[in-house]
């Protein structure tokens, strides 16, 4: 019973099975079946090829949430050069609740204005890159695939000692403000305590050819995790304005670098995004089959608008081909006249007599 059962299991998957298995000797192969085949599978190893480096590449995702982090401390790096001597300029940070925040992190290291060459050439690399994020956003993604910890970004020391005099004044440094909006600016004099906020005080200095530089600047928090980094970052963006300082015009204001900061209360997370290789399997199969099932129905219907074609002008194996016909004896070959027939003759038994 167990063995006539079992059958009846086997037979029962046998009837189920969807791949039937045609004999070789039922397959015909033609040169178009052929050929159509070793196209199909250039195609499929050539896309099959395409999608693996399609599958070793990664993308950026951005996701925004609200940042939740107040109590922390926002760091400013600063690398300024100002063509005047430093006992005439100071530099200090007044935020939105009017704190003065302490300086104590800047440097005031006299300099020459002009830079060398491959301080200029650093320099140049700076603007390039960054005229090329103004047209090309995309690039932002390869910078934080690209980007390394650590890596330097602070103006390179000079070759040699200058010739010239050192008559201009670097401000480098960083600075620990809180997470308001808050005005960055280096004035002439230096910053003394005010009791409705700060002053600077500024003797003997000339009314003529002042200037004032503006740039209002939008900081937004960033998160950014790659396969090479994990750090907390910030972007931004940035406006500029300057204007002459003529009172006689109606252009008031204080000569001077002012830089009006606004943090957004938005976080940005940026998250290097890698296909997982299931997908990657998924869609390997899509190609094959795809290419597969393709090939083999253009392959139908062009054999068939073929055979119809030669069938309707009688070409290829549609011709009609010449038949040869042998030459069938007829009654007037066997007359008298013919020796054959005479032999029949004579070897004829006479009948016997009833």
């Amino acid at each position: 019973m167990r063995r006539l059962s079992r059958k009846k299991a086997a037979n029962l998957v046998k009837e189920l099975d969807a791949f039937p298995k045609v004999p070789e000797s039922y397959v015909e192969t033609t040169a178009s079946g052929g050929t159509v085949s070793l196209i199909a599978f250039s195609a499929m190893a050539l896309l099959a090829f395409f999608e693996f480096f399609v599958y070793r590449e990664t993308w950026m995702k951005y996701d925004y949430e609200v940042d939740k982090d107040f109590s922390s401390k926002l760091r400013i790096n600063i690398d300024i050069t100002v063509a005047m001597k430093c006992q005439f300029v100071g530099a200090d940070v007044l935020d939105l609740a009017e704190t003065m925040v302490a300086s104590d992190g800047l440097q005031y290291e006299p300099v020459v204005f002009e830079l060398s060459p491959q301080q200029r050439l650093w320099h140049r690399t700076l603007l390039l890159i960054q005229n090329r994020l103004r047209e090309e956003h995309a690039l932002q993604d390869v910078l934080f695939k690209s980007v390394l910890k650590g890596a330097p970004t602070a103006l390179p020391p000079r070759e040699e000692d200058p010739d010239q005099p050192l008559s201009s004044c670097r401000i480098h440094g960083h600075l620990y403000v809180n997470k308001v909006a808050g005005n960055f600016h280096i004035t002439v004099g230096k910053a003394i305590p005010h009791p409705r906020g700060h002053a600077h005080l500024a003797a003997l200095v000339s009314h003529d050819n002042n200037q004032m530089f503006q740039y209002f600047i939008t900081i937004v928090p960033t998160k950014l995790q790659t396969h090479k980094i994990s750090a907390e970052t910030h972007q931004y963006s940035v406006t500029e304005r300057e204007r002459v300082i003529n009172h006689a015009a109606g252009s008031h204001g204080v000569s001077g670098i002012f830089m009006k900061y606004d943090i957004s209360s938005l976080m940005v997370t940026v998250t290097e995004q890698h296909m997982p290789l299931w997908q990657f399997l998924v869609r390997l199969c899509g190609i094959i089959g795809g290419i597969f099932s393709t090939t083999g129905m253009l392959h139908g219907l062009v054999s068939f608008l073929v055979d119809v074609v030669c069938c309707r002008f009688k070409l290829g194996v549609y011709k009609p081909k010449e038949v040869r016909l042998q030459k069938i004896p007829f009654l007037s070959d066997f007359s008298a006249d013919n020796p054959r027939v005479h032999k029949i003759q004579q070897n004829k038994r006479p009948s016997k007599a009833v």
